[in-house]
């Protein structure tokens, strides 16, 4: 995700059209579910706006907030292996022009998108080595709010991830994940304007939060 630090192979690698399958089949049969659905609560409402969705895989909740009433959305997605799912989802609710796809790394490349009212970032700060320019990136395109989860701050979840990232580094993928400090991610969009409104925890492992300008 970040230049030099991450190898995008391994992203595309680990997020690939076999799990992007999975996420559509998911997502046809039962909608959006745990933290996806959290974050549509948390952006309240979307009438009339614009939808940034960074990491957004799928696009399953762009694609539902553009149901209730989004004007357009752009996703930026660092792994292709979505991008056949995605256009067929979007191909079946007639939303094709209503949405940008873009595979990029938000954060190198983050410049070259616009502003939006609305900043979305679903379970992508786990997967950021660099939360300070993540989250500096995301508030600064974040026009009137933005919504995201993370894991807790929790010894088992720490744990957890570090057997995870054994797993992967034996397997011999550079994707790693992260518990970053909640004050660090907060605090990073804070600096950039934002206000933190609301925090709250779904289940045993994440946390969503939803910011405001």
């Amino acid at each position: 995700m970040v230049a030099g630090c991450c190898d995008p192979t391994d992203y595309r690698r680990l997020f690939s059209r076999k799990s992007a399958a999975r996420d559509a089949r998911r997502f046809r049969r039962r909608g959006l579910t745990g933290t996806a659905r959290a974050l549509v609560e948390l952006a309240g409402e979307v009438s009339g706006a614009t939808v940034l969705d960074v990491g957004g895989g799928i696009g399953a909740i762009e694609l539902v907030l553009l149901a209730a009433g989004a004007e357009r959305a752009t996703n930026v997605e660092i792994s292709g292996g979505y991008e056949v799912q995605a256009t067929a989802l979007l191909a079946e609710r007639g939303l094709a022009d209503r949405v940008d796809r873009r595979v990029a790394d938000f954060v190198t490349e983050g410049a070259a998108v616009e502003p939006h009212d609305l900043v979305v970032l679903h379970r992508v700060v786990c997967c950021y080595p660099d939360v300070d320019a993540l989250m500096t990136a995301a508030a600064d395109h974040a026009l009137t709010r933005l919504v995201l989860t993370y894991p807790q701050e929790r010894l088992p979840i720490r744990l957890g991830l570090r057997v995870i990232n054994l797993w992967l580094r034996v397997s011999g993928c550079g994707f790693r994940t992260y518990v970053h400090p909640v004050a660090r991610i907060l605090g990073a969009a804070e600096a950039r304007g934002l206000r933190l409104e609301r925090r709250e925890r779904g289940g045993f492992v994440w946390e969503s939060a939803s910011l405001v300008r």
